[in-house]
């Protein structure tokens, strides 16, 4: 079976430019591909805050100077080519630093439209001077959502791209991509202007991700249930209509984890490395991760992390009247990390300040601290108002450490509640997205915890998981063949 044609398309790709599980996904998906024999290229931006002193960066000789119109405005871009770190596949980085050399991936500046419809136009560029015909353009959120319509409109001329199929891959449906209707002419929709979605037309806006959806031959989210939530009203941010439409052409794929980093038999991060078979050295990073936190280290006392963005998605308001009641009943400790909304990082500071020595707040992020939270604690904390996907519950699962989550999304797709008669199960999830929802998963988990045999099979249920690329990323070969027709 002859390889496949993929130009996966998307505004980061980690370690290169990373704000979430989208520059995650946007490595660890193409890597895989790659290593399986699959002809995939990936576009991206070179934005100026890529640190690109450690990259290996070659200008294309044939992708110099391009010029892209908008509307009364020409741009030029350059291609540049450098290798994913860790691996030999091909990154193509576009290089145009009037629109991407900015402090940040995402601004609110005037010309965001134009940032990222030159991503969009970009790669049609690049194909064609390549000669390179993609069987699929896989395009990832709002950021590379006209691509579908740019195929349809400004290069449907071109014989090239005849056969080529579009996905479109919803990471978080909260970001759309939403402008002014004015753009529509500069982004080079003149004539086309029938085909934007009418009633956005009339409220004055174009969204980018709506544009997407109604013309990408196939569509996927994060996982399953993330898939069946977004065709709702309560989950689907205004487009659920759009998407029961499109139900039949839309799929839900649980994102796969990078067990290469991401497994306490390697990980380089930890102190201790363990396994399954060798639980009790999981101990000693537990006892390393209190020490490096200034928390006190008591035999028996367990240890709940969280690693996390603090935004309203993430769910944490409900930790605000729960929290300080269950540690004043309970010895535990508490080690977070992460950064955010101003009122979530005033309140964890609070609760270090209120219980010195059992809870910690580490503002900011810290790969290394990360990983120790992941393989040092005995417990994960996710209580997410929605979670497309998440990641850091398949990490918890691989490192011993029993989630505690909310039945949505990704983490529906990826814990089991834990039987107490059976020790069948991963972790501990609750149902509603209340106070009491999170006092009965807190109580639940700390009475399993207390029955230490039931607690070392929950451990090892979830290490046994496999949610590796090679299962999660052969769904989407089949997709795309499917859309290839063979």
């Amino acid at each position: 079976m002859s390889p496949l044609r993929i130009a996966f398309v998307s505004s980061e790709v980690a370690p290169l430019a990373k704000t979430g599980g989208l520059a995650d996904v946007s490595a660890a998906l193409p890597r895989f591909l790659h290593a399986g024999g699959q002809d995939v290229r990936v576009f991206m931006p070179l934005h100026g805050t890529i640190d690109t002193s450690g990259l290996e960066l070659h200008a294309v000789d044939f992708l110099r100077d391009i010029p892209v119109r908008f509307g009364s405005r020409t741009y030029t871009f350059s291609g540049f080519t450098t290798r994913l770190p860790g691996s030999d596949l091909a990154l193509y980085l576009i290089h145009c630093p009037e629109l991407y050399g900015r402090p940040t991936l995402y601004t609110q500046d005037p010309d965001e439209h134009l940032r990222f419809g030159m991503l969009s136009r970009a790669v049609f560029h690049c194909c064609q001077h390549m000669g390179w015909a993609p069987d699929v353009f896989h395009c990832n959120d709002w950021h590379a959502a006209l691509v579908p319509l740019y195929l349809k409109t400004v290069y449907a001329w071109d014989r090239l791209f005849g056969p080529s199929r579009t996905l479109l891959t919803i990471h978080n449906i909260g970001y759309q991509g939403v402008f002014g209707a004015g753009v529509a002419a500069e982004l080079g929709f003149a004539g086309n202007e029938r085909l934007l979605h009418q009633e956005d037309l009339a409220a004055d806006k174009l969204n980018f991700l709506k544009s997407g959806i109604l013309y990408a031959d196939a569509l996927t989210t994060v996982s399953p249930t993330y898939a069946a939530e977004i065709q709702t009203a309560a989950y689907g941010m205004g487009l659920d209509p759009l998407l029961r439409a499109r139900r039949a052409s839309l799929f839900g794929i649980l994102n796969g984890v990078d067990y290469d980093e991401w497994s306490p038999e390697r990980d380089p991060y930890i102190p201790v490395r363990f396994s399954a078979d060798s639980l009790p050295n999981k101990g000693r990073n537990k006892k390393q991760l209190l020490g490096q936190l200034d928390l006190d280290y008591r035999p028996g006392v367990p240890v709940i992390g969280i690693v996390s963005r603090l935004t309203h998605q993430k769910g944490f308001d409900l930790l605000f009247d729960v929290m300080p009641a269950f540690l004043a009943a309970h010895d535990v400790r508490l080690a977070v990390l992460g950064n955010g909304e101003s009122k979530y990082e005033t309140f964890f500071a609070e609760l270090q300040r209120g219980f010195p020595g059992r809870v910690c707040y580490y503002r900011g992020y810290s790969n290394e601290l990360a990983h120790l939270i992941e393989a040092g604690s005995d417990m994960f904390l996710m209580p997410s108002r929605y979670e497309p996907c998440g990641l850091n519950q398949m990490f918890s699962l691989r490192y011993g450490t029993v989630p505690i989550v909310r039945r949505t999304g990704g983490l529906a797709d990826s814990v089991d509640q834990v039987d107490p008669a059976t020790g069948e199960g991963t972790g501990v999830v609750f149902e509603h997205f209340t106070t009491d929802g999170l006092r009965w998963a807190l109580g639940f988990a700390m009475e399993l915890w207390r029955d230490r045999a039931t607690w070392r099979r929950v451990m090892r249920n979830g290490m046994a998981r496999d949610f590796s690329w090679n299962v999660q990323g052969a769904k989407y070969v089949a997709l795309y063949r499917r859309l290839r027709g063979h």
